[in-house]
């Protein structure tokens, strides 16, 4: 078992990478600058990580979990245009609260997925086929207006995690760093949607 300074050097090389990984890429990154980062000589961080491989992989493997959960909180038994717009919702504020992970996961993808390619293929399509035949059921029996739910479920992304992804832009057109963007951004994609699905 890991003692209380192990846990506590752990923890900071994660969120130095996270920090890194975020602005640089995997390519972008090195080990150095992560060791920078965290407080620590590099000899120091290669005791807990190997590589930066290692390092990128247990960041990813933190994520991939907490990225599926605001998808596998959708319930076939609830409204259907509540349900949608909760995971909209959820989405949105995942942007807001965790804008590096989103920035990990979009350079992950950029890249080709080199390292999450069979999370993608896997258990995210798993998880999406079964979303998708709820969508499905939802408009059959005509409580949503008929939309690909595949499709649906990209826009979603698209439109939430742009916040977190295209931050500098966001910020640059609304003219100010100071602006909250999210409030008005959720107006707007639950407007959108409403209009999208409602029958």
């Amino acid at each position: 078992m890991a003692t209380r300074i192990q846990q506590k050097n752990t923890a900071a090389i994660l969120e130095a990478a996270l920090d890194v990984f975020s602005t640089h890429g995997f390519r972008g990154a090195t080990v150095d600058q992560i060791a920078r980062a965290a407080g620590l000589s590099k000899p120091n961080l290669l005791y807990y990580f190997p590589s930066k491989e290692a390092i990128h992989t247990a960041l990813l493997d933190g994520l991939l979990e907490a990225w599926l959960d605001p998808l596998r909180a959708l319930d076939e038994a609830g409204e259907p245009l509540d349900e949608v717009l909760g995971y909209v919702r959820r989405k949105l504020e995942m942007s807001r609260d965790f804008p590096r992970e989103s920035r990990l996961f979009a350079n992950e993808i950029i890249q080709g997925a080199p390292r999450i390619g069979p999370y993608l293929s896997g258990e995210l399509k798993d998880l999406v086929d079964e979303k998708s035949r709820v969508i499905r059921h939802w408009i059959g029996d005509g409580k949503i207006a008929p939309v690909d739910p595949y499709h649906l479920f990209f826009s979603i992304w698209a439109l939430t995690q742009h916040y977190a992804d295209f931050d500098v832009q966001v910020h640059a057109v609304l003219g100010s760093k100071d602006i909250d963007p999210y409030p008005d951004a959720q107006a707007h994609l639950e407007a959108i949607f409403t209009r999208m699905l409602r029958p």
